[in-house]
């Protein structure tokens, strides 16, 4: 070939490669992005306390500076992927020429000749895909990039972006998954791995093909000696270290999924799912040692529930005749998966006083009768077997069965409850959501009861009707009629509505204080009517109730409306914090990948005297009086003291207060109570809506989940009492009328009441609907019994009156 024929075909090409850069150059995306990346990382969830909860985001990633990567980490990196990073134009010439001779000598594409540089291009702009117009525009950008950047820069992209299997994006997450390391703690061996890891992350994994990623990690280290980026001795010494690598995830610190889901959400709805690459860091309100006790109350009381009820028997069995290897037994337990505290087990032997088990990570516990005494056969909700004289009659080899440690540390046998359940609790001062179990086990199911669950609240509600009479002049001595009523209403049996106590018996006139500590329903449906129903509707919504979770009619005195346990949390706060509204909320705050605060909570704060230095430009609203509040907190402290909820009394504290709640044939049971400036509510229940049985009331199933979780909650916390406001004073009441008593007149009981008002008399014979059967003026004691419960039924549990002038000492400041 002449030289004239060659410069015409050296011309033909530079013309075409012009050509094909004039045509290219356009698309080329702009590189100015690279100045300021944003990695996708994900959103960490944290308690307030710093406990990890969950971390959202498939790419494992912890963007390191280029000034915090070891120089042996980047002399690893460059003496696999690059030795001539530092000298080329961000294209090695030398690179393509080999692997275009490559191609030229085998007819084989291979992906020889890429740069550092080429591969920043490729990951931040381009697909992995292998033509030859990708290959000319990774060409064309890596120029472009190494003209604009500096080194160090286009080095620290790489090492930040590059995928080394595992999820794990960049080289600080590469050493937390594989070595549980920061980079600066590897060594030199592990960099060497981890730098000969992006050439083919699956082929070179040290956990899954040791023998490779080691004979890869070998070839690194020579390269690193050839090129003297480290001494023969370093080089010798990284060469008989041993693979050490194994997964590394960092640990969840806090088991709260219930808890992440609900920041998932919410983060989802705000930020979309940007929320999952953005590196966030969610602060939660969440306190760690609250979390786990609810989350341990919560499953210790449906558990009790459920034994107490019976057992189910074992719902799969094998043969072991047949089935003999371990391995296949491992594989059935681990098919169980994890359900709260209960591990799954194989029953191998059985006799007359024991079982022996097997399990996959537990050993070959044995169950002794005692720990298998409690299974009487289930029946129904209202019927169980007689107690089990052997373990015989309870276990045979080849169940597959639930067991558990007790509070002694021994294995006794379980089973996963049916019944659900909820428990939150709430700083009343701030509305702050301290700790929220949602149900037994967030794996089983992913409905979240404390918060998605609309139920009837039961006598709950009746609180609020009287914080609305006590609003309109009543006092807690004001005496109101519990005897039967009856109404017209086309959806009841024979198109009367018939409401009566739990405990088919009526007390006759009764102080507001009474009734409310015994539940009286008689009374709760006078009060409504007296109020009126439309203010009592206001007031509920002031509270935090919405206009549809309040029905329309006479039944709402009883709870017919429907709530969650957040709800209710949020409700009664409002008597927790000194009678202000305040709005749950989960995150605290919101930092970037950099640290940056994103975002802060300021919630509007309950503040009676804001002596503590709280800001004041944010108060919350008042919802009820500071008279009616005093008054109500007393008469709430009654119903632990003497009323449905005195097993409470048992935590040894002046200081609880509260309101149980079951519903129509005890389909659901709460306990709505607090201390001053904290609240928890407790709720069990089917979530198909079946009867919990008979006497399953709030007092008896859902008040001992709240008790348990707050010995834990209140240990070592000292009592608090609220001021007690100028408004109200103490006086001498005539306990038949409710009204004040003259100097002049001896005996009555001492009450507290508003200052200088005296309490209005209240006539209920007086207030008898006109559709009242003749029945429902009858005498209490000759009434008829109705057929069903109804809403906010309760259990009554006998306690002495109020003593003849029993004065009220007054209280100190919340603060």
């Amino acid at each position: 070939m002449t030289f004239e024929v060659m410069l015409v075909v050296a011309l033909i090409i530079a013309l075409g490669l012009f050509g094909l850069y004039r045509h290219l150059e356009p698309q080329l995306p702009d590189i100015a992005v690279l100045k300021e990346v944003r990695y996708q990382i994900p959103m960490s969830v944290y308690s307030r306390d710093g406990k990890l909860i969950a971390q959202f985001g498939e790419k494992k990633r912890s963007p390191v500076a280029i000034s915090d990567v070891p120089p042996d980490l980047v002399h690893a990196f460059i003496a696999a992927e690059d030795d001539r990073f530092y000298d080329h134009v961000g294209v090695d010439y030398q690179g393509i020429l080999r692997a275009v001779l490559t191609f030229a000598r085998t007819g084989e594409k291979r992906q020889g000749g890429s740069t550092i540089t080429m591969q920043v291009a490729r990951n931040f702009f381009l697909s992995s895909e292998k033509t030859f117009l990708r290959k000319v525009k990774e060409i064309m950008l890596a120029i472009r990039i190494d003209s604009e950047l500096p080194k160090d820069q286009i080095l620290e992209l790489y090492l930040n972006k590059i995928y080394f299997g595992q999820h794990a994006y960049g080289i600080e997450a590469a050493a937390q998954v594989y070595y549980g390391k920061h980079v600066g703690e590897l060594t030199l061996g592990e960099m060497a791995m981890i730098a000969g890891l992006p050439k083919a992350p699956s082929a070179f994994n040290p956990v899954a093909n040791p023998e490779r990623a080691q004979i890869r990690r070998n070839y690194v280290l020579r390269r690193m000696r050839k090129l003297r980026f480290i001494t023969d001795e370093a080089y010798q010494k990284a060469l008989n270290e041993p693979i050490t690598a194994r997964i590394h995830t960092r640990p969840i610190e806090l088991d709260a999924p219930y808890v992440a889901e609900m920041v998932r959400a919410e983060m989802y709805q705000q930020y979309g799912e940007d929320a999952y690459e953005s590196g966030y860091a969610v602060y939660t309100t969440i306190d760690s040692h609250a979390q786990r006790a609810a989350e341990s109350a919560l499953q210790s009381g449906l558990r009790s529930y459920d034994e107490r009820h019976g057992y189910r028997k074992a719902k799969v069995h094998i043969d072991l005749k047949q089935v003999k290897a371990k391995s296949a037994w491992n594989q059935i337990l681990e098919d169980q998966g994890p359900a709260g505290d209960t591990v799954p087990a194989l029953v191998l032997t059985v006799t007359d006083t024991a079982a022996g088990l097997y399990t996959v990570n537990h050993g070959e516990p044995e169950l002794s009768y005692d720990a298998v005494r409690w299974a009487k056969p289930f029946i129904s909700v209202d019927a169980h077997g007689a107690p089990p004289p052997s373990v015989k009659e309870v276990l045979k080899p080849g169940d597959v069965i639930r067991i558990r440690k007790n509070a002694e540390g021994h294995w006794v046998l379980t089973q996963i409850p049916k019944v659900q359940g909820a428990l939150v609790e709430l700083d009343a001062d701030s509305g702050a959501i301290i700790a929220v179990a949602g149900g037994f086990d967030y794996r089983l199911s992913k409905f979240n009861r404390a918060t998605q669950g609309q139920r009837q609240p039961g006598s709950g509600f009746k609180p609020v009707v009287y914080a609305a009479a006590l609003e309109s002049g009543f006092t807690p001595a004001s005496v109101v009629n519990d005897s039967p009523l009856s109404f017209p209403d086309p959806a009841s049996p024979g198109g009367i509505w018939r409401p009566h106590n739990y405990s088919m018996k009526y007390a006759g006139p009764t102080p507001l204080r009474e009734a409310l500590a015994k539940s009286r329903n008689m009374v709760s449906i006078r009060l409504l009517r007296a109020v009126g129903l439309p203010k009592v509707i206001e007031l509920a919504e002031k509270f935090g109730f919405t206009p549809e979770e309040l029905p329309r009619s006479f039944t709402l005195a009883l709870g017919s409306g429907t709530a969650s346990p957040l709800r209710m949390a949020q409700v009664y706060a409002v008597f927790a914090n000194g009678g202000y509204r305040v709005d749950p909320f989960l995150i605290s705050r919101i930092e970037t990948q950099n640290g940056r605060l994103l975002y802060q909570a300021t919630p509007a704060l309950a503040c009676l005297d804001c002596a503590d230095g709280r800001s004041t430009t944010n108060r919350a609203k008042r919802v009820i009086s500071a008279e009616v509040h005093y008054m109500m907190h007393s008469m709430l402290q009654d119903v632990v003291r003497r009323g449905t909820a005195t097993k409470a009394r048992e935590l040894g504290r002046s200081d609880l207060a509260g309101k149980t709640g079951t519903t129509n044939q005890y389909r659901d049971a709460w306990f709505n109570g607090y201390v001053p400036g904290l609240v928890t509510v407790a709720w069990v229940g089917f979530d198909s809506y079946q009867t919990l049985g008979d006497k399953e009331t709030g007092g008896q199933t859902a008040l001992p989940i709240w008790m348990e979780f707050m010995k834990e909650i209140l240990r070592d916390v000292p009592e608090r009492k609220f001021p007690q406001p100028a408004g109200i004073m103490s006086a001498r009441v005539d306990p038949a009328t409710g009204n004040r008593l003259p100097a002049s007149i001896p005996g009555g009981i001492v009450e507290m009441v508003p200052r200088p008002t005296p309490p209005p008399a209240f006539n209920a014979t007086s207030e008898e609907p006109e559709a009242a059967s003749e029945e429902s003026r009858a005498d209490a004691s000759a009434a008829a019994a109705p057929e069903s419960a109804l809403p906010g039924d309760e259990e009554v549990e006998e306690a002495p009156p109020m003593r003849p002038a029993e004065t009220p000492k007054p209280m100190e400041s919340l603060f």
